[in-house]
């Protein structure tokens, strides 16, 4: 007679065919593409085109960009998750919904809708003009703006998973011994959800390196000032097709290099 585990064992090693063809194909449809762009990458003019000067520009207005608007993320996006986390608030659900919705929202709505709020006539856009001078669109500073927007849900949810499956006895001891709220999150929420933390900006920060979409609608296109990676590309795409090639390998190698830097924490959920 067969033990239990044994029988686990082998039905967990069962592979059904009318699984196992169609996984083949998605796997084949995801990783092919990206063969055929390392099969088509100019290898002997890679290095003169990497360092040319408008890869050069492009890709250093990009890492700024971004790594401004993972810093905004930061310090906006985790009292954001906090709240929705720990803060009894009416309407949590629907909060939430809002704070996502820029995942599923089509990137050049989020920059019609930035222009809409940030443009020189817009809601907000006008009073920065008008008070301070103050134009964002078509500027570095907007590239930054539709970055964040775009980018700043991904951090969102990664430290709101955090601090849900934190045990929060530390922060109730803490409080009990007479600290202060904000001495309580500095000195043991924040450390113990720092691994939640580290992997969201990862994913914000590669999320708005790869921006096109909000950052051409409300920032423009201008060489230098707010022609970024995904950028260029569409345009070499036209002109060059091999240094579009090089750049996209470029935007590949850092989301690789990502995922791998992650682990599998945004699968697995281990934040």
């Amino acid at each position: 007679m067969s033990r239990p585990g044994t029988r686990r064992r082998a039905a967990s090693g069962r592979r059904p065919v009318v699984l196992v063809l169609p996984a083949l194909c998605a796997l084949a449809f995801l990783v092919i593409p990206l063969i055929g762009l390392l099969v088509r990458t100019p290898w002997a003019s890679l290095s003169d085109r990497l360092f040319s000067a408008e890869v050069g520009t492009a890709l250093r207005l990009s890492l700024i960009c971004a790594t401004c608007a993972t810093v905004i993320c930061l310090v906006l996006g985790i009292p954001l998750a906090w709240l929705l986390a720990r803060a009894q608030l009416p309407g949590r659900g629907l909060i939430r919904a809002l704070v996502t919705v820029p995942l599923v929202l089509p990137p050049v709505v989020g920059g019609v809708a930035l222009l809409l709020v940030f443009g020189r006539r817009g809601l907000l856009g006008q009073y920065l003009y008008d008070w301070f001078g103050v134009s964002l669109p078509f500027t570095t500073p907007g590239v930054v703006v539709a970055e964040a927007f775009v980018a700043m849900p991904f951090l969102v949810i990664s430290v709101e998973g955090a601090l849900r499956s934190t045990d929060t006895r530390y922060e109730e001891a803490a409080a009990t011994l007479g600290a202060t709220p904000w001495y309580t999150f500095r000195r043991v929420t924040l450390p113990a959800i720092a691994p939640g933390v580290i992997a969201g900006g990862v994913l914000c920060w590669a999320r708005a390196l790869g921006e096109f979409g909000a950052t051409i609608t409300f920032a423009g296109n201008f060489p230098g000032r707010t022609t970024t990676m995904p950028l260029a590309v569409y345009l070499a795409l036209e002109a060059d097709p091999d240094a579009a090639i090089v750049l996209s390998l470029v935007l590949l190698l850092v989301s690789v290099a990502v995922l791998v830097s992650l682990r599998e924490r945004w699968i697995r959920g281990a934040v």
